[in-house]
């Protein structure tokens, strides 16, 4: 009984981290894997950039680059990912607000490890500036990692479009 109850439980919580692990909006477009470290048998260690277009802002792409663990457990598909990732925002059209959002609000989810870790690019506003504000970072159930990083998109005119939109007017 007790055995049962533990598997109900472990159950449980596999499928609520599969709902908080469902994918933000963005999809990722994979630009380039490097391998850094040689595995003889085995997928290599690898850094792989990928990008993103931001699905409430069109008119920015990100730019991320995350570390992929090579070896037996990265050929399964059950290693856990390390929470160094690098990001680079930038303006590659003009500037238009699809929806309202909130500050923080998911840009783009992935899973890092079998369960409870992801990594997550947040989006916010500088209203003061007219600045879009990037940053990556990862997360786990039970402990976060306090490595991240940040990348701002100050929105300006594009071509003949005359003013730029204020982001300030599309924070819930």
């Amino acid at each position: 009984m007790r055995f049962r109850r533990h598997v109900l439980v472990a159950l449980a919580a596999l499928s609520l981290a599969g709902a908080a692990l469902s994918p933000a909006q963005a999809q990722e477009d994979l630009i380039f894997r490097k391998s850094t470290v040689w595995k003889m048998l085995t997928p290599d260690d690898k850094l792989a950039v990928y990008g993103v277009d931001d699905p409430v802002v069109e008119g920015v792409a990100c730019h991320y680059t995350v570390p992929e663990k090579g070896g037996v457990a990265g050929m399964f598909g059950v290693a856990e990912q390390v929470s160094d990732i690098s990001l680079a925002c930038r303006q590659i059209g003009p500037i238009k607000f699809k929806d309202k959002s909130e500050q923080g609000d998911v840009v783009f989810r992935e899973r890092r490890s079998l369960i409870w870790k992801k990594m997550q690019i947040v989006r916010g506003c500088d209203a003061k500036r007219n600045v879009l504000i990037y940053m990556v970072y990862t997360d786990k159930l039970i402990e976060g990692s306090p490595q991240n990083s940040t990348s701002t998109v100050p929105i300006m005119p594009w071509g003949a479009n005359g003013d730029a939109p204020k982001c300030a007017e599309w924070v819930k």
